[in-house]
């Protein structure tokens, strides 16, 4: 086995299960009747942490490939991305149901869903950030980077570094209190993205040289 299959087979179900943690812990919680006096703001809020951490997490793989020069590391960042929207669906979806349908699912109050996209930033951030997603998960499989070709495909995910602004400005404009959590994410954001664009530049300044 070489080293390079060696580390997928090991590599592969430690991020998985990383990545599904989150939610066995909500299963867990649910069942053993420990979701808080509130389960529904309980599991809104950890599947809405849990999406931007992992967001962070896409990000810095490919600084810490760079880093280490384990290039195989690139082949978990689609995966990391998946969950990512895979829990930003779950947080968006709880958002709607308990929000904007009157009577169950009998009737969608569309005007109410639109008054706190315009009215509440902090709705229009994390709005802006789900749908910037979507396209990403659709285009993530290789396929897609066959069909797009690899500069619009590189092109189009470039939407991520937005995603994680939006991500980090959703979360510091919902909380009303202490804000220590969400301007850690938005300095993490911020150093990922600035090693990116001193990659960039160095690079560019290989080439002219």
């Amino acid at each position: 086995m070489t080293q390079t299959q060696w580390r997928r087979r090991v590599f592969k179900p430690v991020v998985w299960i990383l990545c599904l943690a989150p939610i066995g812990f909500l299963f867990y919680d649910g069942f053993t009747d420990n979701l808080t006096a509130n389960p529904i703001e309980k599991v809104t809020n950890t599947t809405g942490i849990w999406a931007l951490r992992l967001i962070v997490a896409g990000l810095a793989v490919t600084p810490l490939r760079w880093a280490t020069g384990v290039n195989q590391l690139i082949n978990y960042r689609r995966i990391i991305g998946l969950f990512a929207f895979f829990y930003g669906t779950l947080h968006f979806t709880i958002y709607i149901v308990t929000t904007f349908f009157i009577g169950g699912f009998s009737e969608f109050d569309a005007s109410g869903l639109w008054d706190d996209l315009v009215k509440r930033p902090y709705i229009t951030a994390g709005f802006t950030a789900f749908v910037l997603m979507i396209p990403l998960a659709i285009t993530s499989t290789t396929g897609w980077i066959r069909r797009m070709g690899g500069k619009k495909w590189n092109l189009l995910h470039r939407l991520v570094y937005i995603t994680a602004l939006a991500a980090v400005l959703h979360y510091f404009w919902k909380v009303k209190l202490d804000a220590t959590y969400p301007v850690y994410y938005g300095i993490g954001v911020a150093m990922l993205l600035g090693v990116r664009v001193w990659i960039a530049y160095s690079k560019q300044q290989l080439r002219r040289s």
